[in-house]
């Protein structure tokens, strides 16, 4: 028998969206984009690139939900449970 599915986020009881990490993993992944955040403002400061800022910001989004999207609990409409 196959082991059930373990999320590394949990999707949100109210609302679309993912919560905080349930796993170890997903605290990695949180970690690695608070850091990625930290390495653009060092590299591509706001004020110096506002586009690069914003592109470096926007990607790390992007990325991080898509491993919320593929790693997580999938996600339904407002008050679905």
């Amino acid at each position: 028998m196959a082991s059930p599915k373990r999320y590394w986020f949990p999707a949100k009881e109210f609302g679309v969206g993912w919560g905080m990490p349930l796993v170890r993993e997903g605290w990695l992944v949180l970690a690695a984009y608070v850091a990625g955040i930290a390495l653009v403002h060092h590299f591509l400061p706001l004020a110096g690139d506002p586009r690069g800022f914003a592109a470096g910001i926007g990607g790390l989004t992007a990325l991080l939900m898509l491993v919320c999207w593929l790693k997580g609990e999938p996600i339904g409409w407002a008050g679905r449970r």
